[in-house]
């Protein structure tokens, strides 16, 4: 029989319950510990979901033999230093989108983990996405080919707030959070590197230090292009629309759903034994883990994303 993989989740606010949700469809997988920022709230959410342990502290589940795993869906800026903590303790680790927000600390998570040799993933959710695998499926067979992504990724965020509208302890990022997965998914999708990237944004928020408006071009070596335009301005309809256009069809990618250019949708629920992204991109953690391999979305294998966005940071200094 094989063993429970036993995890601690780090972080019980929207996304924390997101990938709760998604782990408790996984056979072979308990969570173990929830760490959160309140005591109070986290042991309520441990409760829901039948934790056992509920905590604050990141480094009493670490030092616990019994841990196998950790997710962090915890605040950007803690991501790299979290991610290397674990590993040190002997975990292996899955960090929510971004890895980092520095190329510097992408790299040294990517050191660490090759010397440790653990699994460490990110949660570049796109590759999971029933419609992208969809799309990924086609291109591999050479089905579909893409001459341009044009992507919008819309939020109205003009104050410190996660996507349950409750206030955020940090400041969240157009360009290492949500471009990244943008970015990354372009380069996967296409089979062929970034080799131009260029940015532009709009006016730097007083109180937020960062600009609410942005837009990325980029060019793969094979020709694609992308054109990414993001805004925590939008009053509208929220969340992250892709447009496939190809030399054979279009398409349009809403997260887990996905349509012709038309508007017609497309059965996608064949593709993977869920329609839940997060799910799928947590059994594929576990997986990994089982398996003793590299996961899709291995911290070496979303490097390449990380190398352009500090590129473009650094044009828009």
């Amino acid at each position: 029989m094989t063993p429970t993989i036993k995890v601690a989740l780090a972080g019980a606010g929207a996304f924390g319950i997101k990938h709760l949700d998604g782990i408790k469809n996984i056979d072979g997988v308990q969570v173990a510990a929830l760490i959160g920022r309140e005591l109070d709230k986290t042991c309520a959410i441990a409760a829901r979901y039948g934790i056992a342990h509920a905590g604050i502290d990141l480094a009493e589940a670490l030092a616990r033999p019994d841990i196998d795993a950790v997710i962090l869906c915890t605040p950007t800026p803690l991501h790299a230093e979290q991610t290397m903590a674990c590993l040190r303790a002997g975990k292996h680790v899955q960090v929510e989108i971004p890895l980092a927000d520095s190329l510097q600390d992408a790299q040294a998570v990517l050191a660490l983990q090759r010397q440790t040799a653990l699994v460490a993933m990110c949660g570049h959710t796109r590759r999971f996405n029933p419609s992208h695998q969809y799309l990924h499926q086609r291109i591999r067979k050479g089905e579909f080919n893409i001459q341009q992504m044009d992507v919008q990724t819309y939020f109205f965020r003009r104050s410190n707030t996660n996507a349950l509208g409750q206030a955020r302890s940090w400041t969240d990022h157009l360009l290492w959070h949500h471009a990244a997965h943008t970015v990354d998914l372009f380069a996967y999708q296409t089979n062929s590197p970034i080799v131009q990237a260029n940015a532009i944004q709009g006016p730097i928020h007083p109180e937020l230090g960062i600009a609410l408006d942005m837009s990325i071009q980029l060019k793969a070596a094979n020709g694609a292009i992308c054109t990414l335009s993001l805004s925590f301005n939008n009053d509208g309809p929220l969340g992250t629309w892709f447009r496939y256009i190809g030399d054979s069809a279009t398409y349009i990618a809403r997260y887990d759903d996905l349509f012709t250019g038309n508007e017609e949708r497309i059965d996608v629920s064949t593709v993977d034994v869920s329609m839940n992204g997060i799910e799928l991109q947590d059994r594929e953690f576990f997986a990994a883990i089982r398996e003793r391999r590299e996961p899709n979305a291995s911290v070496g294998r979303v490097l390449a994303c990380y190398q352009v966005l500090h590129q473009l940071a650094q044009q828009l200094q």
